[in-house]
């Protein structure tokens, strides 16, 4: 037996020693299903999240109609106030033309209703722009990405933990046809008419509350100044704000509006075209609107 010699061990080679250190390649069937489960867990939480956020733009949309409303009722009394003032002077009092002071106790009440609803009518801009912030934060809010957690319940969430967590689990669609992506654009599309709109609202409120008799008339707003405190940082959330607030996409003429900082005040025509314009709220299609709120409630079973 002494005789006998066995030859060494051949060495492994790098190749198969890397093979046998790293954890074996998943099957296709393997991936397949890991996909399907998260699927599964995915789409139910990413429903319930479509349908809280499109019910928040369907009660934002309200919103923005009624402070619209109370807006063009502040508006129209602020104007009436104004214009009734300057008419006063050279009214004919009549049988009260005796009573001591007649005249400047009008323009006095007259002046007190006007600066009233001056505030109202900031408060109703306001509310606008606060309604447009909440739009945009929900439409920035569609996705649903997997929140890690250490317990066996997977749980999601709507902030991006997972730099490779798209929170649209490929783009699959959430429940019959649209997937995220096709939500989010719907919802771009509505806000950006808001945000347009409550910028010509902005320019209507400046030149409405610089509305004054005072002689010498005191020198309109400016643009750059802030409407109430705290506005620019509403309007920053919008991206509505860069250095000093983003004009509305329209030609300043179309309104009667030849500077935002003359100091000359509109006459009565004008103003009369300030109100309609503001009623008419001519960035907003109110059909358009309807039909992509109608089109996300068809899809996520839900009515506006």
């Amino acid at each position: 037996m002494s005789g006998l010699q066995f030859p060494p061990p051949a060495s492994p080679s790098p190749a198969a020693s890397s093979r046998s250190l790293a954890s074996p390649s998943p099957s296709p069937a393997s991936l397949s299903s890991s996909s399907s489960s998260s699927m599964r867990l995915w789409r139910p939480a990413a429903q319930r999240n479509l349908r809280n956020q499109w019910s928040k733009l369907s009660t934002f949309r309200q919103q923005w109609v009624a402070a619209c409303s109370g807006g063009k009722s502040h508006a129209t009394s602020l104007v009436n106030a104004y214009l009734s003032q300057t008419f006063v002077p050279a009214m004919k009092f009549g049988a009260l033309s005796d009573m001591v002071g007649i005249k400047e106790k009008t323009l006095k009440k007259l002046s007190k209703q006007q600066s009233s609803y001056r505030i109202k009518l900031l408060s109703s801009y306001k509310e606008m722009v606060a309604v447009v912030v909440e739009m945009v934060n929900v439409s920035s809010s569609l996705r649903c990405y997997m929140k890690p957690s250490s317990g066996s319940i997977i749980q999601f969430s709507g902030s991006k933990e997972d730099s490779d967590d798209a929170g649209d689990c490929g783009g699959i669609p959430v429940f019959n046809f649209l997937n995220v992506s096709a939500f989010e654009n719907m919802a771009e599309e509505l806000v950006e008419m808001f945000k347009r709109e409550v910028m010509l609202k902005r320019l209507l409120v400046m030149e409405l509350v610089s509305l004054s008799c005072e002689v010498p008339q005191p020198v309109k707003l400016s643009w750059s100044a802030e409407l109430y405190h705290g506005e620019f940082d509403d309007l920053s959330k919008c991206s509505l704000y860069s250095n000093e607030p983003i004009l509305p996409r329209l030609r300043e003429d179309n309104l009667g509006i030849s500077s935002v900082s003359h100091t000359n005040q509109p006459t009565s025509e004008i103003l009369q075209i300030y109100l309609t314009t503001w009623l008419a709220e001519i960035n907003i299609d109110s059909h358009r609107v309807d039909e992509i709120l109608a089109m996300a409630g068809e899809e996520i079973r839900l009515t506006f």
